[in-house]
């Protein structure tokens, strides 16, 4: 476990991985946020920023400089990633360039919990058959989803991409047959073990637990998979009922993936954390967004019990890169969260301080009906939107110290 002595005096170590196609815009609005906390509060960073993805890939033949795995692993308090994907940038054995990245450091450095809140702030409209308007109420939407991170049927890819960012040689699997299927097939395996299943509800627990302390209010903790088919599902049902005896404050439910997609736009409001293997995860999470006002508001934690990494999860979008049109919210909720795992994990009151006063700016430009890019229905550019958010902080900051 990394120390947990107070960190307000030293300046955290944060490796800045911008990557691919629109990413860059993004994550220079999420530093420019950072430079203003780090002018008016205690909290200061040491900042190293790797060039990295398939765009550096099709430049440089590799996919990051060499030991760059090794200085996210041994050098780094968090990381935060733009995005990574590029057209045509492929590895010679057909895998995304730039996997080593952020495929790599999910199974590399354990981050086995993917953490997404879906929290829809007032005055943000959904669009809708093309058109901009408020379909769920913000009082009803506020939950987070905790994917499975490292398992699932994505461990191949994530094995393969860890091992590369070490330079070692991955260990290839024995392909089965598949008696009644005739020609060409290819396949994908879903292993799901008790380790990974135990220890990510166990934080998605954890989380409803603090969830709950701060809010005052009950949570509910809802496990999500295809148990009724599926075996490793099972597997995963059979740890949460097990682990949920260990919480007997915080409430349960269950439920199959496909009537859960149903009930999550329907009914959001029955949902504070949901906890999902791997490939449901990252499905379901993503149709979550919609409810909160799209892809570009979806921030995301990859946690781990001694790393962290944050993302805005919008993808790279090559064909807005270098427009300046790309919603900079998620970038820099992705800060947010930042900051609150920073503050939990090394005791530091200022650091949380910092997550509580950056939503506050987030939440009051969106209520105040402050600039939007075009898919909230506006037209500001990326850095317009991210200097109105970082003023808002600097005000903020500057109200809180001077009567502190």
């Amino acid at each position: 476990m990394m120390s947990k002595c107070p960190r307000w005096m030293t300046a955290y170590r944060l490796t800045v991985l911008a990557g691919d196609g629109t990413g860059p815009e993004a994550i220079a609005e999420a530093l420019r946020v950072i430079d203003v906390f780090e002018q008016h509060s205690p909290v200061s960073f040491e900042i190293t920023e790797i060039p990295c993805g398939g765009q550096y890939y099709l430049e440089t033949g590799e996919e990051w400089p060499e030991g760059s795995f090794e200085h996210c692993r041994d050098n780094s308090d968090a990381i935060l990633l733009g995005a990574i994907g590029w057209p045509e940038a492929r590895l010679p054995n057909g895998d995304m360039a730039g996997g080593q990245t952020i495929l790599g450091l999910r199974s590399g450095l354990e981050l086995f919990a993917n953490v997404r809140p879906i929290k829809l702030y007032p005055g943000v409209q959904h669009k809708v058959h093309g058109i901009h308007q408020q379909v769920w109420h913000p009082d009803l939407v506020d939950m987070v989803m905790v994917r499975e991170n490292t398992e699932g049927l994505y461990h191949s890819l994530l094995r393969r991409s860890a091992q590369a960012a070490v330079g070692a040689k991955d260990e290839p699997i024995d392909t089965p047959e598949f008696p009644g299927l005739e020609g060409e097939v290819s396949w994908d395996p879903r292993p799901i073990s008790r380790r990974g299943s135990e220890r990510v509800i166990k934080f998605a627990f954890e989380l409803a637990k603090r969830r709950q302390e701060h809010s005052q209010a009950p949570q509910r903790v809802t496990c999500v998979d295809k148990s009724n088919v599926l075996r490793g599902c099972r597997l995963f049902r059979k740890v949460f009922d097990e682990v949920a005896e260990e919480y007997e404050d915080i409430d349960t439910a269950k439920a199959f993936i496909d009537a859960f997609t149903m009930w999550l736009v329907r009914d959001p409001e029955d949902l504070d954390v949901v906890v999902l293997p791997n490939m449901f995860g990252d499905i379901a999470t993503d149709l979550a967004s919609v409810l909160q006002g799209g892809m570009g508001m979806a921030a995301s934690a990859n946690i781990g019990d001694e790393h962290m990494l944050f993302e805005p999860v919008h993808g790279s979008s090559p064909k807005y890169a270098g427009q300046g049109k790309v919603n900079p919210i998620a970038a820099i909720s992705s800060v947010q969260l930042m900051f609150d795992n920073l503050g939990a994990r090394h005791d530091d009151p200022d650091a949380v301080l910092c997550a509580d006063i950056l939503e506050s700016a987030i939440s009051s430009h969106l209520a105040e009906g402050g600039v939007v890019t075009y898919d909230l229905g506006g037209s500001a550019s990326t850095s317009e939107v991210g200097q109105a958010i970082a003023e808002r902080c600097k005000a903020l900051l500057q109200e809180h110290y001077a009567s502190a």
